[in-house]
Parts: C-alpha cells; sequence; structure tokens
C-alpha cells in the first residue's frame, strides 16, 4: 500500500530556499492580472509581486522557525554556534511556540469574526436594527436540533436569541463541557479523541488567551505539549468558524447554486464599479441593496447603474448567495484598481492590504474603511454600525457615484478575461444535488460511488495567494490532476477564487477536466436532481470562515459509513498557504483526521523533532497529518496516495465485517 507520510525534514530538499527565482516573468497564472501586471504603473508606485522581490533575500531563520521574538532580550536565533536562546529554548522550543502562536493570531481572526455575526443577530432580534432579518428560519431550526434546543412554542425571534446566546457562551463562558458548536457537529470518535487528548476547548477566548499564556518566555517548553496545545486552539478557529457560517446563513440564506462570472473583465466601464473587499457580509450585503436602490443616481451621473464586484472572501460571500461577480482574490486586488475603473473600493476585515490604498490614490477610486479594527492611514473611514447599515452603505456607494465623473478615461485598461461561474455549493445545496439519488441518505449517493471506485474521493482545497509562488498556479495545477482521477473537489476562499477565475467552475466544466468515473457521477446527479445552472468541475462553498461546510460533508461521510472521520477517503489541500488563518485551519483538518497538504513551507523546517510532530506524531494521534511539499506534481500524487490508502483500509474491514458476521470497525 502507498506511503504517504514524509519521514525526514531531508524529505524536504530545503525548501525553504526553494523560493520562485525574482527575475521570472511568469509571476501570476492568471492571465488578467498578468495583463494589468505587463502595463505602466503609476510613477513611484508597487505592486504586491514587486515588494515580494524587493524583500529578497528573506530571513532564513524566520522561514525555518527558529527565530524567537517572545521577549525583549532577543531576537535569538538557533545557529550552529548557538543551538539555545538566551534563555536556553532549544530550536524545538522556539519553532513549536512560533506555530502555535500563528494558530492564535488566526483563530483570532475567524472568532472575532464570528462574535461580530453573533452580535447582529442579537440586534436583529432585540430590534436594533431593521436592515437585516432572519431570511433561513428552516436553517435556524436545523441548527437548534443540532444545540438541542427547544422549538416548541417559539417564534424564529426566540430561537434565534437564545441560539446566539449559546454561541455568546461558546466564546467566553465558564464551563466545563466542550464548545456546543464544537461537540455537536463531530463524530463521537472525535469528541472522544479530544477529551481522552484533553484538547477539547470549553472557551474560544478563554483558550486563545491561553495559548498565548503556555508559548510566553520562561513557561512551556515541551514541543509535544505546545502543538498539542495548538490544536486546541485550532478546534476554538472551527468552532468560531462554525458559528460564523451557521449565523451567516441564518440571516443572509443559506446558498443554493447561482450563476455568475468571475475574473478582471467582469469590471464594466459603463457602470459605477464598487469594489467590495474583506470577509464580513454583514457590510457587503447591505453594499448590493445599495446599489440596486441608487441605480437611478448613477443613471443621471451617466452611468448605466451600479455594479458591485467582489474581492477576496467578501467577493465569496456575495458570489455565493448573491451571484455577484468576483473580480480577484487576494494577490490581485491592487490590480482592480489598476483597471481604473473601479469608483470605490469599500473594505471590511481581513487580507487588505494596506498599499491597495496609496495605488488607489493615484486614480480616481474612493477607499473606505468600515471596521474599528481596520483603519488605513489616508482612507475614509465610516464607523459602520448595524443599527444604521443601508444609510451608511447608501453614503459610500454615493461617494462611488461622484467619483464615477472624475475617472481619466485614458487610464482604463480592463481586461477582456472573464468565466461563467457556478457557485453556491453550501453542504445543503450538495445534499439536496445528491437526494435525487438517495432521497432517504443523500450523501449515501457519494459514500456508494467512492466504495464502488467510481469516484477517489473527496478533496477540500482552501486558503490564499502566498508570493512565494506564482499566482494560482499550484492551485490549478494540482487540481486538474485530482479531477482527472476522479476526486471530487470542493473549494474555499482564495482557492476557490482562482478557481473561478480559470474557468474550473463554468457550467459542464467538470466534462472538460473530469475523468470518466466523476463524469459519471456527476451527470447522475444531475440528471436525478436537475439544476438551472449546471454542474462546475469545483464546487464552490464559500469563504475561508466557511470551510467548517466541508468539514460538515466529511462528518456526514463518516457517520452514514459507520467509521470515524480518519477513515474517510477525504483529504485537504492549500497550495498557497500564506495567512495565520491557514496555519489554524489546516490544524483543526489534521486534528479532525484529515491528511493536509500546505504548498508553501510553513515555518517548521528549523526543528526536526517539531516537523515529526506535525507529520507523524499527528497522525499518529489524530489520524490526520500534514504532507509539506511544494512540487504541484508530488503534491497531487501524495493526496492521491492517501485517498487511495483510505479506500483500500475501508474496503479490508468492510470485508472482515462481512466474513465474521460483525459491524466494521470504525476506528481508524
Amino acid at each position: 500500500m502507498p506511503r504517504y507520510r514524509q519521514t525526514t525534514v531531508g524529505d524536504l530538499k530545503n525548501q525553504a530556499v526553494q523560493r520562485r527565482k525574482i527575475t521570472d516573468t511568469k509571476r501570476t497564472a492568471d492571465p488578467a492580472t498578468m495583463e494589468v501586471l505587463c502595463g505602466e504603473l503609476p510613477e513611484g508606485n508597487t505592486t504586491v509581486f514587486d515588494r515580494y522581490a524587493s524583500q529578497q533575500p528573506q530571513c532564513s531563520f524566520g522561514l525555518t522557525g527558529v527565530c524567537c521574538r517572545n521577549c525583549i532580550q532577543g531576537p535569538c536565533r538557533i545557529t550552529p554556534k548557538n543551538d539555545k536562546g538566551i534563555c536556553g529554548a532549544a530550536d524545538y522550543t522556539i519553532v513549536a511556540r512560533n506555530v502555535a502562536r500563528l494558530i492564535a493570531g488566526g483563530t483570532s481572526c475567524h472568532s472575532t469574526h464570528g462574535y461580530h455575526i453573533a452580535e447582529t443577530v442579537l440586534k436583529v432580534v432585540d430590534g436594533k436594527t431593521s436592515d437585516y432579518s432572519i431570511k433561513d428560519p428552516e436553517k435556524l431550526h436545523a441548527v437548534c436540533k443540532r444545540l438541542g434546543v427547544s422549538t416548541e412554542g417559539k417564534n424564529d425571534e426566540e430561537l434565534a436569541r437564545e441560539v446566539t446566546l449559546l454561541a455568546f457562551e461558546d466564546f467566553g463562558g465558564h464551563r466545563e463541557e466542550p464548545c456546543r458548536w464544537l461537540d455537536t457537529t463531530i463524530t463521537q470518535g472525535r469528541r472522544e479523541k479530544f477529551r481522552n487528548c484533553n484538547i477539547a476547548p470549553t472557551s474560544i477566548d478563554r483558550t486563545v488567551v491561553g495559548m498565548l499564556d503556555q508559548t510566553a518566555m520562561g513557561q512551556d517548553s515541551d514541543p509535544v505539549n505546545i502543538i498539542f496545545g495548538g490544536l486546541k486552539t485550532a478546534l476554538c478557529d472551527y468552532t468560531g468558524m462554525h458559528i460564523a457560517t451557521d449565523l451567516q446563513d441564518i440571516l443572509f440564506g443559506t446558498p443554493y447554486p447561482v450563476a455568475t462570472e468571475a475574473n478582471l473583465g467582469v469590471i464594466d466601464a459603463d457602470y459605477v464599479n464598487i469594489a467590495t473587499h474583506g470577509h464580513n457580509p454583514t457590510l457587503s450585503e447591505m453594499i448590493v441593496e445599495a446599489a440596486l436602490q441608487l441605480k437611478g443616481e448613477a443613471e443621471a451621473a451617466g452611468a448605466k447603474g451600479v455594479k458591485v464586484v467582489g474581492i477576496c472572501c467578501t467577493g465569496n460571500e456575495l458570489i455565493m448567495r448573491q451571484g455577484v461577480a468576483l473580480a480577484a482574490n487576494k494577490a490581485s486586488q491592487e490590480m482592480a484598481v489598476l483597471t481604473g475603473a473601479v469608483d470605490a473600493m469599500i473594505v471590511d476585515v481581513q487580507c487588505i492590504m494596506p498599499a491597495t490604498k496609496a495605488l488607489a490614490e493615484c486614480f480616481h477610486t474612493q477607499f473606505i474603511t468600515t471596521a474599528s479594527q481596520v483603519k488605513i492611514p489616508g482612507a475614509q473611514h465610516f464607523d459602520f454600525r448595524e443599527e444604521d447599515a443601508l444609510e451608511t452603505a447608501k453614503t459610500m456607494v454615493r461617494m462611488g457615484i461622484e467619483a464615477y465623473g472624475k475617472r481619466k478615461p485614458e487610464l482604463i485598461r480592463i481586461p477582456d478575461v472573464k468565466h461563467a461561474a457556478v457557485a453556491g455549493w453550501s453542504t445543503e445545496a450538495l445534499m439536496k444535488l445528491f437526494a435525487g439519488v438517495e432521497p432517504e441518505e443523500p450523501v449515501k449517493a457519494l459514500n456508494d460511488a467512492i466504495l464502488a471506485g467510481e469516484l477517489s474521493g473527496v478533496a477540500l482545497f482552501a486558503g490564499c495567494n502566498n508570493l512565494r509562488v506564482t499566482q494560482d498556479e499550484s492551485h490549478l495545477s494540482i487540481v486538474k490532476e485530482l479531477l482527472k482521477e476522479n476526486v471530487l473537489v470542493v473549494a474555499t476562499g482564495c482557492s476557490a477564487g482562482a478557481f473561478a477565475k480559470a474557468g474550473l467552475l463554468t457550467p459542464g466544466a467538470y466534462r472538460e477536466y473530469g475523468g470518466e468515473g466523476l463524469q459519471r457521477f456527476l451527470d447522475r446527479v444531475h440528471e436525478a436532481s436537475p439544476t438551472s445552472t449546471g454542474l462546475p468541475a469545483v464546487f464552490h462553498q464559500g469563504s475561508c470562515v466557511d470551510n467548517t461546510r466541508a468539514a460538515d460533508l466529511m462528518v456526514a461521510m463518516a457517520e452514514q459509513l459507520g467509521v470515524d472521520t480518519p477513515k474517510v477517503p477525504f483529504v485537504a489541500s492549500a497550495p498557497e498557504a500564506m495567512h495565520e488563518k491557514a496555519v489554524s485551519i489546516g490544524s483543526w483538518c489534521v486534528a479532525l483526521g484529515m491528511p493536509v497538504h500546505v504548498g508553501v513551507m510553513p515555518p517548521v523546517e528549523g526543528s526536526p523533532l517539531v516537523y515529526s510532530i506535525v507529520t507523524q506524531v499527528a497522525h499518529d494521534v489524530y489520524g490526520g497529518h500534514f504532507i509539506l511539499e511544494s512540487d504541484a506534481e508530488l503534491a497531487a500524487k501524495q493526496l492521491l496516495d492517501a485517498l487511495e490508502y483510505r479506500r483500500w483500509k475501508l474496503d479490508v474491514h468492510r470485508a472482515t465485517a462481512e466474513k465474521y458476521d460483525a459491524d466494521p470497525a470504525a476506528s481508524w
């Protein structure tokens, strides 16, 4: 059977120095981005691609994780001359602490997002805002059922209040039981594993604070204990993300298939173009509504109307629910401004590059910030509050309408590159698709196809853009190989954006990119559950905060098979992991039992011990592990090997169960 786990740091072939040559002309796999990059930049300005090149060579101590700045008697670094920091911390302690703090940072981003959504729901049910409402009572009742909230005799507002208060308890409550959004969404096997290993968090806020305490100078120096504490923190990331996704679905509607377009060509010179960028849909949903209501004012200014386009994960939220066209993922955000036709860029939180504001100053583009924790010097800032959300959104859109009249036609250069896209594949939407084949137990249609060998398994593609590699290239190379080998692919975040921009979300694209088994499966489910949009090659599940949708799919597969999640043929890949959020997401995927590929070397190479923990010990304890591989071809092979190994084990255990007339082995 295939071996798909790396065993030594030597296997990495010193990936820390295998950075893309700064003289490479191919800085991106996206032709639209490349077209804009080849144009002339405003004098004195740079793009993210230029700034990456100017940072070379990057600090090798930081790249390998052996630089410690956790107190001000440092910084300390591990070298052949100095094998310990000033306090005596060894390489394994420093690397483990740095990784754990990355997890805490990522968890903080997602949990703050979830907390804000919970606050918004509470304002709705308390009557403090009339601009939002409960749009999906069915999802509300489903969440109540899962949490054990009685619905008898209660209206939707009462139920939403009760659910939200339970969410607040998961954030900051004092209780001995694990967080509800974790405990009620995983298998019994995972519950027992997390409790036995003492990594089941009881409070998001308390756990993140505890992780910062644990990794402070003079505290924990045991790398295994630190990394497992990091996994506990990562499970808080999972919890906060799941809260955010559930409450966003309740508030804005659970996504279902919707047709739209993607890439920079969606920007239309005949319209007032408003780019929404960030992650939180409480803002962007109001921008869409304001744009509809202010069409007349845009027409009076000489435009055909107001067109909202999405960037990064705010774009992913809007493409899922509203069918708003996606213009760019993270590394291409400046390119939208460089088209010269974006009249306002309105941002909220996360992944917003400050340099985008500086570039906007060279054009007519209004750059607007809206969150108290995200202010950028020189930007127009609005204290966006849910109580008067729509009126504030209208004020921002009007700034874009006014800016439209200040355009410089000679600066407008919009690439003629865009693709049709089908998004909106929430787990509920996928189950509705599968239900045409298996009405009583929809996920059985997927499992049966895997057990029969028609499908190789399921892969989640997630993560960011990272300038250490060619933008989007690894995403596309790996996914095409997996599709060819009959893997059902779901995607989130900037990975989903890469696929949308490249046409893998185009209706019918699975016939071009999928193997025969994948084509037969998707033909069968679509024939049984026809959609007006058609089916793509890759199923877009939302923003990076929506990765728990994929986890829900894996858990449903496990429960239908009667096994724990580490036995399910399900893998994850982050070909361009960049943000702290990617580290926390990947870590909880490992804890849930997924083999997780990371295509950009994280800062663990400086300690062979920590490397062995994340690639081997984690697998031995939790069933999941990291696959650290920068070569796209090798990464695809290792992911396929992992799926093959799990299918083989399932077949062996099922055959053994049939032979002895027993239940299949549930543990992995």
